[in-house]
Order: structure tokens, then C-alpha cells, then sequence
């Protein structure tokens, strides 16, 4: 809570406003509570009924951070799973279909442990019946966010798809990158992947251990800008 106070104890004046705030890794929650305490001999005392408009005008309505595939909010930074995936991807970026049996394998591996996997695509110019049809020709698993607004993109700072971003329970991101190395530029490619650093990530996480890796360079096709 933000607090203005004086060096007198006194009863203060109390004031709630109901405002989004950000969460831990930049998240606008749907509601909270912003607590104004004032004493009036205070130097720091505001005009309570001025205060109360600048709130109220900082906490305008905001775009979501996403949308499924009917349209509705979605908010994969409330998630309180012990580790949440975020995996950008695109139809048509041949790099992000050429991982999708990989990033299957790792759903069915790591979801029933606790992991909770979220597809998001940032082509805002990608309808969700296209999506629909790629999430079954690729056999793609878990939740479907379409970050139309790139709020998704810009909290998280990806680049490129596929790119994967890892985060625990209190939101602290803990992983952001490729999801293996197979790729060693966007036309050349090894025959098998010799690090694993997604799956090691999660695997980490889920375990209560700080990941192997942090942070690597994710190659594949460019997000474009709104």
C-alpha cells in the first residue's frame, strides 16, 4: 500500500480506491486496492478529493493481456502454477512449426506435474480461425492467448518465434529464450538439439532449483510491430 504520513501519531484519514496495479512481472491485476493514509498536519497532507481524481483517472481501463479464441480475456500472468510457460509463436514462421512436436512432448512431459503451458500469438493479423486450424494441424496443447495489443510481447521483451518465457508462482521470471539450440541460425540447423534449455528450466523450477540458464538468444522469424 502507498502510505503518506507525519511524525504525529494520529488517527489518519482513510481513503480506498479500486485500482489495477502492476504484479511481479509487470501484470495489470483485475483488482486491488490502493490505500491513501493522510494526517492533516502532514508536509506531505494532499487535498484528499484531488487525490482521489488523479487516481481515478490513472486507473483507465487498459487492453487485456490477451485474448482466446472467442474473444474473451485471458491472463496468463495470474497464474499461480509452480511454473508457467509462455511460448510466442506464429502459423506461418517455419521455425515455430518445426518445434511443435517438441513443444507437445514437453506438455505432456511437464502439465501433469504442474506446468501450465500458454501458446501466445502476437500476429495480430492471425484470426482465430487460422489459429484454430494450426493448433490442430500441429497438434499444439495447452491454453491459447492472441496478444492483439503485444502486451504480452512488450512485459516480456521476446523478439522472435518461437521464444519461451518461464516464470514461477510470485511471477519472477527465471528463463526467457530458445527452446533448445537445434537452431544455429535461421538456415542452418543441427540433426539433434545438444541442449535442452526450456525443458531444463521448467524441470529446474518444478523442482524448486534455480535453472541451469537464465536467459538465451532465441533465432526464428521476427515480431512484427503493431
Amino acid at each position: 500500500p502507498v502510505s503518506f504520513h507525519g511524525s504525529k501519531k494520529r488517527q489518519p484519514d482513510s481513503r480506498f480506491f479500486p485500482c489495477p496495479l502492476f504484479g511481479p512481472v509487470g501484470g495489470w491485476r483485475p483488482v486491488a486496492i490502493v490505500r491513501i493514509v493522510a494526517n492533516s498536519d502532514s508536509p506531505y497532507c494532499f487535498n484528499m478529493p484531488l487525490l482521489a481524481l488523479l487516481l481515478l483517472m490513472a486507473c483507465r481501463d487498459l487492453p487485456p493481456q490477451g485474448l482466446d479464441l472467442d474473444g474473451k480475456s485471458v491472463a496468463p500472468f495470474e497464474s499461480d502454477a509452480t511454473a508457467t510457460v509462455l511460448v510466442f509463436v506464429q502459423t506461418d514462421c517455419p521455425v515455430s512449426n518445426r518445434y511443435a512436436p517438441t513443444l507437445s512432448r514437453l506438455h505432456d512431459r511437464f502439465a501433469p506435474q504442474g506446468a501450465v503451458f500458454w501458446h501466445v500469438y502476437p500476429n495480430r493479423g492471425e484470426s482465430p480461425e487460422a489459429i484454430r486450424a494450426h493448433r490442430r494441424d500441429y497438434d499444439l496443447k495447452g491454453h491459447v492467448a492472441r496478444d492483439v495489443h503485444h502486451i504480452l510481447v512488450e512485459r516480456t521483451s521476446v523478439s522472435v518465434t518461437p521464444e519461451a518465457v518461464v516464470f514461477g508462482r510470485r511471477g519472477n521470471i527465471v528463463y526467457k529464450g530458445r527452446i533448445d539450440n537445434r537452431y544455429t541460425a535461421f538456415d542452418q540447423v543441427r540433426p539433434t538439439a545438444t541442449r535442452h534449455d526450456l525443458a531444463d528450466a521448467i524441470e529446474a523450477l518444478l523442482a524448486d532449483r534455480i535453472p541451469p540458464t537464465s536467459d538465451t538468444r532465441a533465432i526464428g522469424c521476427f515480431i512484427s510491430d503493431l
